[in-house]
């Protein structure tokens, strides 16, 4: 039966409370992004949640605020003395992601989310596979959760599938706080923040057969361009197109096609829908459940404590993860 785009949208969560109050949960790290994991964690009812930070003041803070338990002096010295739990959550820097995240695997963790990207060379996320085979680990790109990134695809798929895809990744670098990054998340923004974007476009249209990639200009701290234009076919056999100017003005967004209508991600978190014979965008309605927490950390928190793994497989595995490292080293022309 076609999608109505008039229904509100039912995601895939079905949180029993009295499952959910019983499971333990360890995050690493404090920063500002966990604050939206502790949020998420603490309106889905569990309690049993431990922060292991080096940050005394922002870890005491976050745990105060939701009855969780800080522990200081870092992963290394304190992960070893803790029971498995049901779900370990990596959210340090970019640069210490997979280490932590295999400090933890060796120390009888199994359940891991990873913190995007994971890693800023595809390389080492295939090393951290190959030692830890067996256990269960996932990169979280939490935008893959959207709810309108999933209603986009049901609407999609109900007209035909996606005729043709372009998308833009333009960067605000003057927005960009150079005081609180590294040279080499600075060197590689496309892996540090563009990524987000090339994930969401690559997962609605399957990975690039064809690929032809331009880099133009320079930026004193991004060496290989600042404006990026290229164009391709996916696996699928749906061609794309993208345009990123960082010397000028723009924004994020997706634009997809179908036989029937055209859809567009602008900003990321909303869904628009332009009719054929019309040239009116048309917001499309859609149901969330918890308005008030950053969109898709529900989500991917409730997949990852399933009790059957295989319920997960909608999330990022690592295999994947290389995937959207690999395209986006190409598109900004990264060695």
């Amino acid at each position: 039966m076609p999608y109505n785009l008039e229904m509100s949208y039912s995601n895939t969560l079905n949180l029993d409370k009295n499952f959910l109050n019983k499971k333990s949960v360890l995050i690493i790290g404090a920063g500002k992004i966990v604050n939206h994991y502790a949020f998420a964690l603490s309106k889905m009812g569990i309690k049993n949640v431990t922060i292991i930070s080096k940050n005394q003041k922002s870890s005491i803070k976050i745990c105060e605020q939701y009855g969780f338990k800080p522990l200081f002096g870092g992963y290394e010295n304190t992960l070893s003395d803790l029971p498995k739990m049901d779900l370990v959550i990596v959210a340090t820097p970019i640069p210490i992601l997979l280490s932590a995240a295999q400090y933890a695997l060796e120390n009888n963790q199994t359940n891991i989310l990873i913190e995007k990207p994971g890693s800023l060379y595809y390389h080492e996320i295939i090393s951290l596979s190959k030692k830890f085979p067996n256990a269960n680990i996932k990169i979280a790109y939490n935008r893959l959760q959207y709810p309108n990134f999933h209603l986009l695809k049901k609407l999609t798929s109900n007209e035909g599938g996606i005729t043709s895809c372009n998308f833009t990744i333009t960067e605000w670098v003057d927005k960009i706080d150079f005081t609180k990054f590294s040279s080499s998340l600075l060197e590689r923004w496309g892996l540090t923040n563009s990524i987000h974007v090339i994930s969401m476009v690559f997962e609605l249209i399957g990975f690039p057969k064809i690929f032809t990639p331009y880099q133009f200009g320079t930026l004193d701290w991004h060496p290989s361009g600042s404006i990026f234009t290229g164009s391709g076919i996916s696996d699928k056999d749906i061609p794309f197109s993208y345009h990123a100017d960082w010397n000028s003005a723009g924004r994020w967004g997706i634009d997809i096609m179908t036989n029937e209508n055209s859809y567009r991600l602008i900003p990321l978190e909303e869904l628009h829908v332009c009719k054929k014979n019309s040239t009116q965008w048309k917001k499309v309605p859609f149901q969330v459940k918890y308005p008030d927490i950053k969109q898709g950390f529900v989500e991917q928190l409730s997949l990852m404590l399933e009790k059957d793994s295989s319920s997960n497989s909608d999330l990022v595995s690592l295999e994947k993860s290389v995937k959207f490292n690999k395209i986006t080293e190409k598109i900004f022309g990264y060695t």
